[in-house]
């Protein structure tokens, strides 16, 4: 059962200009819950929430800007939260990103990494303690089935993709790191009030292509057209773990079409999820993000 009034909930989503991470807003928000979008592109935000208040009043929606790719910048948004909100109930790490080619951000970090994955690692680590005393809270990591292309696996020998770029690669390989990361989390906050979970959106036509040049972001453009769904249709499963009392306890699942099923056999392993753990906190310490 979801619940029609989330009246008292404070929700903070990532990515949420366009898209999936719009469309959850946009319901939460209908739902009667206070609702912080973190956007890096401010006017489309404020057009988000602009939106969102002419068809309700009411609606609380406040706005962070933040490029996630940055991970000053995630610690400026943590902050920037904390200042003004004591309680997080629900956090949605959507934001992400693919590019054609490899792109690094100021940080020396690969930018698909970085966003779809370090930022979210980040983030939640700065708002952990927020969520632990607003208990109990929900973490929803935005992944995709995609985790399972490219090598299958985690490269430590060339996390950032240096030797050889290739786009599926480096995307397949930041959203299963992201859900080595939801088990781990999700053992460590074992009796704290706190789950985590991970999901596949669907094949979502809301941009996807925006990173991509020339004939491969004519070609994934058209593909995703014919055969993508709706950001609402997208925003489905996420809206299902951050509001139905059916997940209430449950952690370190992954769905999809709001049903927890297996994720990659590789993604169950449990040497390389707490060596992937240990290998980010040495990057945050190693830029004193830690």
């Amino acid at each position: 059962m979801t619940r029609s009034n989330m009246k008292g909930k404070i929700c903070l989503v990532t990515g949420s200009s366009s898209g999936i991470g719009k469309a959850s807003v946009v319901e939460l928000a209908k739902k009667g819950a206070t609702v912080v979008m973190i956007c890096r592109n401010r006017k489309k935000g404020e057009a988000v929430r602009t939106e969102i208040k002419e068809a309700n009043k009411d609606a609380k929606v406040d706005l962070i800007i933040a490029d996630l790719s940055e991970l000053s910048q995630v610690h400026r948004a943590a902050k920037e939260f904390k200042e003004k909100y004591s309680q997080l109930h629900v956090l949605v790490n959507n934001a992400g990103g693919i590019n054609s080619d490899r792109k690094v951000t100021p940080d020396g970090f690969e930018y698909t990494f970085a966003t779809n994955y370090l930022a979210s690692f980040l983030l939640t680590d700065l708002l952990l303690d927020t969520l632990k005393a607003s208990s109990p809270s929900r973490i929803i990591n935005v992944s995709s089935t995609g985790h399972k292309m490219g090598t299958g696996t985690i490269n430590f020998d060339d996390l950032q993709t240096e030797r050889k770029y290739n786009y599926t690669v480096a995307y397949a390989q930041s959203k299963l790191a992201l859900i080595f990361f939801t088990y781990e989390l999700a053992e460590r906050l074992k009796s704290s009030g706190v789950t985590v979970n991970t999901l596949h959106p669907g094949a979502v036509n809301s941009g996807f292509n925006n990173g991509f040049k020339g004939i491969a972001r004519l070609s994934v453009g058209i593909m995703y057209a014919i055969t993508g769904i709706s950001a609402e249709k997208g925003a489905e499963t996420i809206l299902y773990l951050a509001t139905s009392s059916e997940v209430e306890g449950v952690s370190g699942k992954y769905f999809i079409n709001k049903k927890a099923v297996p994720s990659s056999k590789t993604s169950y392993d449990p040497d390389i999820r707490q060596r992937l753990w240990k290998v980010t906190e040495g990057m945050m310490e190693q830029h004193n993000y830690a």
